[in-house]
């Protein structure tokens, strides 16, 4: 297949932090790369070199064969962004923002107003159009975000955690959505947080942490690199968290990861399932060592980057905080309108 985003070497520092330390990645024509990781890991510096938001210290870019740092104008035609937080003006209704983007992509007064009504319809937003966006649930400010970055029909689309603060059935919802755009042909590439967003939704995932690349490949591999369903648990004395590996290790073809500070203990157990757990608290009981919070899960993010890199999940904002989680977002409301406008 061709691809459609090649990013080669990619390196920018905020002062004497490194945001990006050398990311390389592609993603082929017609399909989704999810770019996983926590919180200042990098996802959203690269989003904003890869929309002309941002000019790397090295590297190069490139979107449908169009160089991004010597050509940025002709790549703002080929693009689309949804950022972080909806950058819609909120003053304004539903109907009146798609068409004023409309008019910034330099489509003329009615081609603004026929793209805004297609765009209504097919977000299921008519019967919202004429109200002002401020009074819109979540869920409806989302995907008239969404619907806006699609107003100049671009054939690469940005979505950075595009189901940020949305209630499960709104995210279910945002899922189809990105489900049919690619069904139609867009490339996309969406950051995200969450593995099984990505599990969803994308054909390839590339692992960042701090900057740098850690982990390529599909949902499944990832996963086999954890080891299937996760078996957790806490160790009430810290001392026995040896003994407490060596009673659950026969029940998983990976190294079980222990974690001194939270006496944490956790061991990827395939398909188990709940036979392991129940194997977990006869081995446990046999040796004399006390847990809380037994438990069995599917892999979250936190889970990969245990089995990658013997951490959980936590990066480096671009000031140098460390963070975790949610905490440490950024608005990138303005993101849109400065692709657009140059």
């Amino acid at each position: 297949m061709e691809v459609a985003v090649e990013v080669r070497d990619l390196k920018k520092s905020f002062g004497a932090v490194e945001a990006l330390r050398g990311v390389s990645l592609s993603v082929e024509r017609g399909t989704v790369l999810g770019l996983l990781g926590p919180n200042g890991a990098g996802k959203t510096t690269v989003i904003k070199v890869l929309t002309t938001l941002l000019r790397p210290d090295s590297g190069s870019v490139f979107i449908e064969g169009c160089d991004v740092l010597a050509d940025p104008a002709k790549v703002r035609h080929l693009i689309g962004l949804a950022g972080q937080s909806a950058a819609i003006q909120e003053e304004l209704t539903g109907r009146e923002n798609l068409e004023i983007m409309g008019r910034l992509y330099h489509l003329n007064k009615s081609s603004s107003q026929t793209r805004a009504q297609e765009l209504l319809e097919r977000f299921d937003l008519v019967e919202a159009g004429d109200r002002p966006s401020k009074t819109y649930s979540g869920g409806m400010q989302r995907r008239l975000d969404l619907a806006a970055s699609l107003v100049g029909r671009p054939s690469v689309l940005f979505l950075d955690e595009p189901t940020t603060g949305l209630d499960p059935r709104a995210r279910i919802g945002m899922w189809g959505v990105i489900r049919d755009l690619v069904e139609e042909g867009t490339t996309l590439l969406l950051t995200t947080q969450y593995l099984e967003e990505a599990d969803v939704l994308a054909d390839q995932i590339v692992v960042i942490d701090q900057g740098r690349v850690i982990a390529t490949g599909t949902s499944g591999q990832l996963k086999d690199r954890v080891g299937g369903d996760v078996l957790e648990f806490t160790v009430v004395d810290p001392n026995r968290l040896e003994d407490a590996k060596r009673a659950v290790i026969d029940l998983s073809m990976t190294e079980p990861i222990l974690d001194p500070k939270s006496a944490k203990v956790s061991v990827g157990v395939g398909q188990y399932g709940t036979n392991a757990l129940a194997n977990a608290v006869r081995n446990l009981d046999s040796v004399g060592v006390e847990v809380e919070g037994l438990s069995l899960h599917r892999p979250s993010l936190d889970d990969v980057f245990l089995a990658i890199t013997g951490h959980a999940a936590s990066g480096a904002n671009e000031d140098g905080a460390i963070t975790r989680g949610r905490k440490g977002r950024r608005s990138t409301s303005k993101s849109r309108n400065e692709v657009v406008n140059d």
